[in-house]
């Protein structure tokens, strides 16, 4: 705990195990920042917590929090895993209680819960974010220690129980500055392309999440001769080794391990996105008005998250969606097939937008907690 600080300008945000746990909260944290302001991240000690926070530049340090995961079945992993969350609920209220924080925002994430719950004991006031259209078991637990329970989506509100309704706030999913700025031409430039001209395939952009996705990779590898006939293909793989092989020169495909500051434009400069469904990646390209097909994940390891974001932006008309449970390079070819004709591309960017609040998510966050305090 050397070198922290108390002052009224200090923030602590809380949020981890994903990049879906921690780039909206980055987002939000950069609106708050202001001179006299500091900004510190409570994350999970291993896994790419550290890495992304500090990466980002929009905090001020990084303190890993001990965490377990929050089971809804048995298993032999529950008492280490309790033994880790009251290490952590032990380290945030002491961490906490020499930072004196202004507030605490939770992003969710199996690490947010000690934080949040150290927050509330020491009477620091809570705020939390969800992204999905249901709300996971961190954020259950986190919104009843809450001042305020941000959402995306009108219909959250509804998988609270009636006594927490009136904190609830429909936001929308905070979304960094740089897609709103993002832009084509440098999208292209890094990407190795020139200026579009008549007669140039649409460019379409494969996104499997921050660490990639082995069943997408495969459509892609067994779609690949098709979709480069009439697409240029923008793949981030994921650094794992089910990536497809990189194709003949000349042949329209692009690999990339990974697309980090860059990803912006790049969305930008896409005409159609391939991706999962996670919040942020939908929130990102729906601020670029990017053209969506979508491959929910599905199975046992999921709560099912992903398949519901998809079904709303599918009912919306925002998007097409390939069930993920039985999706084959026959229905991803005929899903782009529709996304060749330029007036439909142009339908779904208009429907997409029009799923953005008026106010940019982040914005609307850092304004709220300001008028709280």
């Amino acid at each position: 705990m050397k070198g922290i600080s108390a002052g009224e300008g200090v923030f602590v945000f809380a949020g981890g195990g994903t990049g879906g746990h921690i780039y909206p909260g980055l987002a939000v944290a950069e609106r708050l920042r202001a001179p006299g302001t500091r900004i510190l991240w409570f994350g999970s000690s291993g896994g790419m917590d550290r890495t992304l926070v500090e990466k980002s530049g929009l905090t001020d340090g990084f303190y890993g929090i001990p965490s377990g995961k929050l089971r809804r079945y048995f298993s032999l992993r529950i008492i280490p895993d309790c033994v880790k969350i009251i290490a952590g609920l032990i380290k945030s209220i002491a961490l906490l209680s020499r930072i004196k924080p202004r507030a605490l925002f939770s992003k969710g994430g199996y690490v947010s819960v000690p934080p949040c719950l150290g927050a509330k004991i020491l009477g620091i006031p809570v705020y939390t974010h969800e992204c999905d259209l249901s709300p996971g078991l961190a954020t259950r637990l986190n919104a009843r220690w809450a001042a305020r329970i941000f959402v995306s989506y009108p219909k959250t509100a509804d998988f609270f129980p009636p006594s927490r309704r009136s904190r609830v706030m429909v936001t929308g999913n905070p979304v960094r500055k740089e897609f709103y700025t993002a832009s084509p031409p440098r999208g292209r430039a890094f990407l190795g392309l020139g200026e579009p001209s008549a007669g140039d395939k649409p460019l379409l952009l494969v996104l499997g999440g921050s660490s990639g996705s082995r069943q997408i990779n495969h459509l892609v590898r067994e779609t690949l001769p098709w979709l480069t006939e009439h697409f240029t293909v923008v793949h981030q793989t994921g650094a794992g080794e089910d990536a497809p092989p990189e194709t003949p020169s000349g042949a329209g495909y692009r690999p990339y391990p990974f697309i980090y500051a860059e990803m912006p434009d790049v969305i930008a400069a896409a005409d159609v996105v391939l991706a999962r469904a996670g919040a942020n990646t939908l929130s990102e390209c729906a601020v670029c008005g990017k053209p969506l097909v979508l491959v929910p994940l599905s199975g046992a390891g999921t709560r099912g998250d992903q398949v519901e974001n998809a079904a709303f932006f599918a009912d919306q008309g925002a998007a097409l969606v390939i069930d993920g449970r039985t999706a084959s390079p026959e229905d991803l070819a005929a899903a782009m097939e529709t996304m060749l004709d330029p007036a439909a591309r142009e339908g779904f960017s208009k429907r997409v937008r029009a799923l953005l609040p008026q106010i940019p998510a982040a914005d609307m966050i850092a304004r709220i907690i300001k008028e709280d305090l």
